[in-house]
């Protein structure tokens, strides 16, 4: 299967700069998964999708403000640093610009001093692991000092940190956030709640990979960035109960999806777990675990929408695309909905 099999004009103006101020009132697309139903929608319509017993699985993730600008400590020329993921005890891998100045051994300095950096490897893909060094703990430096890494197609500053957080964000760990859950607030979520619908929690922080363009001609030759994911033995019971019971689990996001189809079995039962996944899922794959799912549109060629259209066929998600386009439907990550069910 081909990449360019999964093009689509898109419009730049399409491509959303900034948040709505009500994060329901975004639009949503509802799709039929195995009929040609489509239906253009608010996001607060979509309670009327679910049926009691039914589960909603949300990725709690919290991004962080992964984004430093420093200090060279010989030279003072600018560096800005992105963490990717935790390797160990103060090891980041990072992206770092210009990457001509992090070379091994090289110290960096944050904040006037309050914290330090120091190259310690160059990786193949050309991110660094750097080793930090502060007073108290890291979490409370990096509050103070770094910026949220917004995606490379927003160009507009964000005036509230908070609105590229989910309102159920909690646990820290992300370098972009799981945007289809930005649609929710608390009191849709109680609605939900009140209509018999469980509410479940699962962990994948989200990595910058996830916006990394696929540059094979062959899909099956990409490969896949990995995450790290968590899921307890209380969500994973729920989700075994739903699916018992003949219920639909429905996934908020392609990061929820993807833990979920990673510790799946063929029977569609999920378990606790922890660890890394590279799962990579596009047309062919029989999804296990997840019935519906509710997720943004997404860049032309690129792994979420080849994951969107395992689900509901690649023809049809790419009308679905062409009818979004056609209704100036809002694109990416402070874009509009799509639920597939």
């Amino acid at each position: 299967m081909k990449v360019e099999d999964f093009k689509f004009d898109l419009p730049e103006e399409l491509i959303a700069q900034h948040p709505l101020e009500d994060r329901t009132s975004s639009r949503l697309m509802v799709l039929g998964k195995n009929s040609d139903d489509l239906k253009h929608k608010h996001f607060y319509d979509v309670i009327e999708y679910f049926e009691p017993g039914d589960t909603l699985v949300l990725n709690n993730t919290r991004v962080i403000p992964a984004r430093l600008i420093g200090e060279k400590e010989e030279t003072g020329g600018k560096i800005e640093l992105l963490l990717l993921k935790r390797v160990g005890d103060d090891l980041w891998e990072c992206l770092s610009k210009p990457g001509k100045k992090a070379k091994p051994k090289a110290r960096f300095s944050f904040g006037e001093g309050k914290l330090l950096g120091e190259i310690q490897e160059v990786l193949d893909n050309g991110n660094r692991i750097v080793k930090f060094f502060y007073d108290g703990l890291f979490e409370n430096v990096l509050d103070e000092l770094g910026q949220m890494p917004l995606p490379p197609y927003i160009h507009e500053t964000l005036q509230d940190k908070e609105r590229y957080q989910t309102v159920y964000s909690k646990e820290k760990g992300s370098a972009a956030a799981p945007t289809a859950g930005l649609h929710f607030t608390q009191d849709l979520l109680e609605q939900i709640k009140s209509k018999g619908v469980n509410i479940v929690y699962l962990t994948l922080h989200v990595g910058l990979g996830t916006f990394r363009p696929v540059k094979v001609e062959n899909i099956e030759e990409h490969d896949m960035h990995s995450e790290f994911y968590m899921i307890s033995k209380e969500t994973a019971d729920i989700i075994n109960e739903t699916k018992k019971r003949g219920n639909k689990v429905i996934a908020v996001g392609t990061t929820s999806t993807r833990t979920l189809e990673t510790i799946g079995d063929e029977n569609g039962m999920v378990k606790e777990a922890s660890g890394w996944t590279n799962i990579f899922i596009y047309p062919g794959y029989k999804y296990r675990v997840i019935d519906a799912l509710i997720t943004n549109f997404h860049l032309p060629e690129s792994t979420l929408i080849m994951l969107v259209s395992a689900l509901a066929g690649q023809e049809k998600v790419l009308n679905a695309y062409k009818e979004a386009v056609k209704e100036k439907y809002r694109f990416f990550s402070f874009g509009d909905a799509m639920l597939i069910i």
